[in-house]
């Protein structure tokens, strides 16, 4: 039995359906003697709206539930996430279903799944200027469309060379379905613990991408360049300017998120639904018991 007093719903203010299922969840939590507070999320706060809870509701998609990991890591709060998005590969627990989902995680019967997170901080002239957990990834690249960055990647100390690109993607293996998967990555199961480093629209073909531990660190440090300035952007929704000159040190989070309800079926349940993964093609040819030989 989880005991919870209190708890809070992100309410993605995009989704109409949103709204009305929060007021549905805090009716429920509230006939179970659960305090239940409201934070409207609009897709681009970064409030910290998740002090002295013991577990996070998210009504939205994917994102929602970033914004939410990032925040309830560190705390150890639970996020239980209710997706209303359009893919789900995080978000788990499907809007008709949440009542049974959240009956089950309060009565013991449905546990947590554990992800990590990355951290990443910039450095500039020994000083640290800016640092943020991922669930997702972090991405350095030009400030602006088709503006072309030079970096120097090292892990451990050892040095992959200059990568002229785009920009280059740092993921966890829960991102690398996302932004890394559509530049060419690998995808990783999410209970391991790795990066994937994703370079984006490389000049050189030699660069390509790379799964490396999560227990080394990785520094990416901005070169000289024509228009001086670059990115970084935490999951997609935090942003930090960089310089040529500053350093971005990568490493392994020291809290990982509890996800209720995202167990292994639901990450391979989305490749298949999502992603189309279907195995081998559907002949619409009978079998043949010779062996498949026929005329």
């Amino acid at each position: 039995m989880h005991a919870v007093k209190k708890a809070i719903a992100i309410v993605n203010t995009y989704k109409p359906a949103a709204s009305e299922i929060a007021k549905k969840i805090q009716a429920f939590l509230l006939a179970k003697n659960v305090h239940c507070d409201i934070y409207n999320y609009d897709g681009i706060s970064v409030d910290d709206p998740f002090d002295s809870y013991d577990f996070g509701i998210t009504l939205g998609g994917d994102g929602t539930v970033l914004f939410a990991a990032r925040h309830c890591a560190c705390k150890k709060i639970p996020v239980f996430p209710v997706n209303l998005g359009s893919f789900g590969f995080i978000a788990g627990i499907q809007p008709d279903a949440w009542e049974k989902a959240l009956q089950d995680y309060m009565e013991g019967k449905k546990h947590s799944d554990s992800r990590m997170l990355l951290n990443a901080r910039v450095v500039r002239n020994d000083k640290t200027l800016f640092s943020s957990d991922a669930l997702n990834d972090a991405v350095i690249s030009g400030s602006g469309l088709g503006k072309i960055v030079k970096l120097e990647v090292l892990f451990n100390g050892i040095t992959f060379g200059m990568y002229k690109a785009d920009g280059v993607i740092i993921s966890t293996p829960t991102g690398s379905t996302a932004y890394s998967a559509a530049s060419g990555g690998p995808i990783l199961a999410p209970d391991l613990s790795a990066f994937v480093l994703t370079p984006i629209c490389s000049f050189s073909l030699s660069n390509r991408p790379i799964v490396l531990p999560s227990n080394g660190t990785m520094k990416i440090t901005v070169m000289d360049m024509r228009h001086k300035n670059a990115m970084l952007t935490i999951d997609g929704q935090e942003l930090f300017p960089i310089e040529e000159g500053d350093s971005v040190y990568v490493s392994e989070a020291p809290d990982r998120v509890n996800l209720i309800g995202c167990d292994a079926n639901v990450f391979y349940g989305a490749l298949r639904s999502k992603l189309n993964w279907s195995g081998a093609p559907v002949s619409s040819e009978p079998d043949f018991p010779d062996g498949g030989i026929h005329a």
